[in-house]
């Protein structure tokens, strides 16, 4: 055990955290040269193509340090994107020390201090690292003064590397060796086992990333989930090289995978304890918490014929990310389709481009919603759904979920950060100044503001230089309201949405005036609506079609011509009462970019 690393690397996206792990498999002869390709560790199409790791990755690597000693380094490497800090924490629970890495040229983000701190929170042994120090840009003395300020290390303990030219990356591999300590624990104990991740393989089932704490695990043992209370045996167990490395026991400080006929990721949780059936433990490790999606959408297929393909569609991505949740919902304009849960909107994003492009659905997703908890007639429940929010007769309080939402920017960008977030309902908490250029501002924001383009709105109005990292803080009271978009008295429910009351004559407006653009033109006079419960609060109308009943009268008497022209519109009338109104796709879409105006 004393020649046993256990380690992760921190890091805002973008730093090039995937970029230096594939230096040091390559320094510790992890992976040959022909195996090598840039973001070993990054297996999905869509993590090369975005340039993000999704799914944390581990692998096993040996090295021999400068006084010829062996050492065994497990590498785990974590996600950057906010809305998967949760596998970020449990993955840190698997470590003993961290690596952060900081750009040279960009310098602290809000991303590496909230990591950070979760970091010192499980008393990891910090390694801060400048990456990219030989790029054009880089300024490495005073991203150094931010690193010494943030974590009150001295400049000497701050390593310089290159991740592309694999400069300085020696160093590194020494400096791992020295400063990390060794993971503790008693093979002879009982058998406990954090898993820090698992993947779903079509042929063996489910497959456990396992860090033993305590005890030792043998194959064809049986093994105990704790939380999820369910019973497997250990068929094969091993160490994750780059291809899975079979073992006959992984014991305490170990890193390794289980696989036990273990049929889907629901029965594997990240963060529950692994124990053994005959010698079990007393209690599974701290910190277990269910994972509980933030953001709710609809999605249906835009034929409703595969509405069976989505579903499947759907069962196979949650075989491979317990965190997706869905149910079947129907909308009078959608058809049949899916409720769905995600973690955030980058969650929701790699979901719709997965189902597009793994399963060639064609998808309709409505406006995503947030949940919120609804008090009334005595009752409570949560809604995340427009169309199941009650009239606001039978409503006491509606609580909304709450945000802290930590922003780093340059200092110019100060008032152009404030403007957005007090437009978004947002409440001011501090502002700090890390040096004279950079400043650290915190808000507490509605989930619900957040969800829908603020991200992108975030990034046009600073240029790209503000970073954003949130942390979820609670339930607080909000005065919501559905409101109902009609179109010639009929409510479209894929439309509803929930604003707050200040928010929903303008949203009405512009909305309406946006529908009256995109819906075509029909041989009678179409009412665009936006209405909370019986009160219309806009209204537009989309033009009606006409035929030129005149074309043939030319001269003559006026009343004939009167005539022609009252008859045309008892017509039109007769077809309103009949007519149904189709709206098309970029209805639905327009919603989903209305801010962008």
């Amino acid at each position: 055990m004393n020649h046993l690393r256990n380690f992760c690397i921190i890091a805002h996206i973008d730093h090039g955290k995937s970029t230096l792990a594939d230096r040091l498999l390559e320094r510790t002869g992890a992976i040959t040269e022909r195996q090598m390709q840039d973001q070993v560790l990054d297996d999905m199409d869509l993590e090369r193509e975005r340039g993000i790791t999704i799914k944390s990755h581990a692998v096993k690597m040996d090295y021999i340090s400068s006084d010829k000693t062996k050492y065994i380094y497990n590498l785990i490497d974590t996600p950057g994107h906010v809305d998967f800090s949760y596998e970020v924490s449990r993955a840190l629970k698997a470590c003993e020390g961290a690596i952060l890495v900081v750009d040279a040229s960009q310098g602290v983000e809000a991303q590496t201090i909230s990591n950070l701190y979760q970091a010192i929170e499980q008393n990891l042994e910090i390694i801060p690292v400048l990456n990219k120090i030989d790029l054009p840009g880089a300024e490495p003395e005073e991203v150094a003064h931010q690193i010494m300020d943030l974590i009150g290390c001295n400049r000497e303990d701050i390593l310089s590397v290159s991740g592309k030219t694999g400069m300085g990356v020696d160093e590194l591999l020494e400096a791992i060796a020295l400063r990390i300590p060794p993971p503790k624990g008693d093979p002879e104990a009982p058998l406990q086992a954090l898993i820090f991740d698992s993947v779903f393989n079509p042929y063996r089932g489910s497959i456990v990333y396992v860090r033993v704490m305590q005890g030792t695990l043998h194959a064809g043992e049986k093994i105990r989930f704790m939380v999820a209370r369910k019973e497997h045996e250990a068929d094969e167990i091993g160490y994750l090289r780059i291809k899975p490395q079979p073992s006959k026991k992984l014991s305490a400080g170990e890193v390794g995978y289980i696989i036990g006929n273990v049929k889907s990721l629901q029965d594997t949780k990240v963060g529950d304890t692994v124990t053994s059936v005959n010698n079990p433990a007393f209690s599974p490790i701290p910190g277990f918490k269910d994972v509980k999606p933030m953001v709710f959408s609809g999605i249906y297929p835009t034929d409703t014929e595969d509405f069976e393909s989505l579903r499947s569609a759907l069962e196979k991505l949650q075989l491979n990310d317990a965190s997706l949740q869905f149910v079947p919902e129907t909308s009078v304009a959608l058809g049949f389709g899916f409720r769905a849960g995600f973690l955030g909107m980058l969650h929701m994003e790699i979901i719709q481009e997965r189902l597009e492009r793994e399963f060639d659905m064609s998808i309709i997703t409505t406006v995503p919603n947030v949940e919120y908890q609804v008090h009334g007639r005595g009752k409570e429940f949560l809604v995340d759904n427009p169309s199941d929010m009650p009239d606001a007769g039978d409503i006491d309080q509606v609580l909304e979920p709450y945000i802290k939402a930590q922003f780093i920017a340059p200092v110019e960008y100060i008032g152009t950060i404030m403007k957005l977030c007090q437009d978004r309902r947002g409440v001011y908490v501090n502002t700090i100044y890390i040096d004279t250029k950079r400043v650290d501002i915190t808000y507490e924001l509605p989930l619900a503001e957040v969800v829908f383009d603020f991200y992108d709105r975030l990034k046009s109005l600073t240029r790209g230089y503000a970073s954003l990292d949130y942390e979820f803080i609670g339930l607080r009271p909000g005065n919501m309201v559905r409101l109902d978009i009609l179109l010639n008295g009929d409510e479209v429910d894929a439309l509803s949405s929930i604003v707050h009351r200040d928010k929903a004559y303008e949203w009405g407006k512009k909305l309406c005036a946006k529908l009256k653009e995109l819906i075509p033109r029909q041989m009678y006079e179409v009412v665009v609506q936006a209405a909370i419960g019986n009160k219309v609060i806009a209204r537009d109308s989309v033009r009606a079609l006409r035929k030129d009943v005149l074309a043939k009268c030319y001269g003559g008497d006026v009343s004939r011509k009167r005539k022609l022209l009252e008859k045309q519109k008892e017509g039109k009338k007769r077809m309103k009462q009949v007519g149904s109104v189709e709206i098309p796709q970029e209805a639905f879409l327009a919603v989903l970019s209305m801010n962008n105006d």
